[in-house]
Parts: C-alpha cells; sequence; structure tokens
C-alpha cells in the first residue's frame, strides 16, 4: 500500500519537512491526493465487483478517485433499480443524479408556487379563502337579515323587493353560481400544490432510502472488516505469547544445565565422651 507521506530533513538547518506522496488511480492512472482518492478496501464488496466488471484489473488495494466511485456508485443503484422496479421514471433518474452530484431535492413547494400565481389565481384563492370562513357566514347572515327587516318594514307597496323575496333569490342565486366554480378553480390548484408537494417528499424519500441502504451495507463491510483485523492481531500476539514463552522455557533449562551440582560434605564425628577411670 503506498504510503501518504514522506519525511525528509534539511542536512544543513535541520529542519524536518513532510511532502505527501500522490496516490495514483488504479483505474485512470490520475495522480490523486489522500483526500481525493478512496481504498478499495473500504468499499462495499458489491460495488467493488460491479467496478472490476469494466476493469478487472484492479489490485485488492489499490485506489480510486472519488468522483469515478460517484458515477459507477449511480449506475450501480439505477442497476438495482431496475431490478426492483423495472423502467426507471423521470423522477427516479432525478434522484440518481443527484445521488452522483450530491445536489439536495428537498423544495419550497409554498414558496414557488406563490411565486407563479396569476392575478386570477389570487383572487380564486382569495375568494375561496373568505367564503369557508365565519366572517363570511356571520356577515352574510346579517346581510341577509337587514335585507328582508327593510322589505317587511317598508311594507308591500314601497319595499324594493316585497315577500317573498324574489329580487333576494335571484341575488343569492347569481353568488352560489359565481362562488361554486371560483372555489373549485382553488380547489385545483391545491390539489396540484399537492401532487408537487407529494412528488418531492417521493424524490426526497427514495433517495433517503438509497443512502441509508449504503451506509448499512457500508457500515457492515466496515465491521466485518475491523473483526477480521482484529482477530489476526489476536492471533499475532497469542503467537508471540506462545514464542515468548518458549524462550522462557528454554532459557530456565539452559541454566538448570549450566550450574554445577553442589557436592554433599559429610558431618563431623562427634567427639568421645571422656572417661572419668571408674572402670
Amino acid at each position: 500500500m503506498p504510503t501518504a507521506a514522506t519525511m525528509e530533513t534539511d542536512p544543513d538547518t535541520g529542519v524536518v519537512t513532510i511532502k505527501r506522496k500522490l496516490i495514483r488511480d488504479a483505474v485512470t492512472g490520475q495522480q490523486l491526493k489522500r483526500r481525493d482518492a478512496v481504498n478499495i478496501e473500504n468499499m462495499r464488496p458489491a460495488l467493488v465487483d460491479f467496478i472490476r466488471q469494466d476493469h478487472p484489473d484492479i489490485p485488492h488495494r489499490g485506489f480510486l478517485s472519488r468522483k469515478l466511485i460517484e458515477k459507477y456508485r449511480s449506475r450501480f443503484i439505477s442497476e438495482l433499480l431496475r431490478e426492483e422496479r423495472g423502467e426507471l421514471s423521470v423522477l427516479e433518474n432525478e434522484v440518481i443524479e443527484s445521488l452522483e452530484s450530491h445536489d439536495t431535492l428537498t423544495e419550497n413547494i409554498e414558496d414557488d408556487y406563490e411565486e407563479k400565481r396569476s392575478l386570477g389565481d389570487r383572487v380564486a384563492d382569495g375568494v375561496a379563502s373568505f367564503g369557508g370562513s365565519w366572517t363570511f357566514i356571520i356577515s352574510f347572515c346579517a346581510f341577509l337579515a337587514v335585507w328582508m327587516m327593510m322589505n317587511l318594514v317598508l311594507g308591500a307597496n314601497e319595499a324594493f323587493d316585497a315577500y317573498p323575496f324574489i329580487l333576494l333569490n335571484l341575488v343569492l342565486s347569481t353568488i352560489a353560481a359565481l362562488q361554486a366554480p371560483v372555489i373549485m378553480m382553488s380547489q385545483r390548484r391545491q390539489e396540484q400544490k399537492d401532487r408537487l408537494r407529494a412528488l418531492n417528499d417521493y424524490k426526497v424519500n427514495l433517495k433517503a432510502e438509497l443512502e441509508i441502504r449504503h451506509l448499512h451495507e457500508k457500515v457492515d463491510h466496515l465491521l466485518n472488516r475491523q473483526w477480521e483485523r482484529l482477530t489476526e492481531i489476536q492471533q499475532i500476539q497469542i503467537e508471540m505469547m506462545r514464542d515468548q514463552a518458549k524462550k522462557t522455557e528454554r532459557a530456565l533449562k539452559a541454566v538448570k544445565s549450566a550450574k554445577p551440582p553442589q557436592k554433599k560434605t559429610k558431618a563431623p564425628a562427634a567427639a568421645p565422651e571422656p572417661s572419668d577411670g571408674s572402670q
């Protein structure tokens, strides 16, 4: 594996300088900086196998540029979606392009929709909003009450709309006939806004699902690699401990064999007891 940097010491001043080595792309041969390259060992095996279909000569510990990886990653995701859902739609292609370019898909539908409204759309929305409020109901009831009271007080001869209020019925019918299509226009635009919001939510959710799937596979791969390395390190430590134990055992045997045998000394004979001449 190529080293990321080298240290050089100036013989005159003794100053140590660190020079970073460039890494060669295993596919294009381009010189890359360390932050722009990714080791194949840290990539998902499925993505690596997909890249090896076009470039089978990539070494097992080679490096690839991030741009090339993102390009193949978008192709890999598009192939997976085609296998799962068949032919891709325009929205799904936009999601794949955003994954490659790292663009955000979240849009403020309210602001975009407000900017595109015409004067007639604004009037229709205002009429629909006012017609569905308690303010309209209370004010219209008050208007009807005043109309009928005035005509009842003036009497049948002087009233401009005597009972049974035929002119009032005509006015109410005209208002209802005009109000209904205006409200329907406002509802149609609201449905269009909801549809745009739903499409945007679908794109965001699809991108999040693909990103989460990618992260899960990558984390699982890194965890497996980490466990393999820990197992290798543990095996090396066990072998080192066994070698150290064997060396210690040989050293003890050598010390025992090199020590001279100790001679056993006889105990001095006991002095004879003095006789008292009585015998």
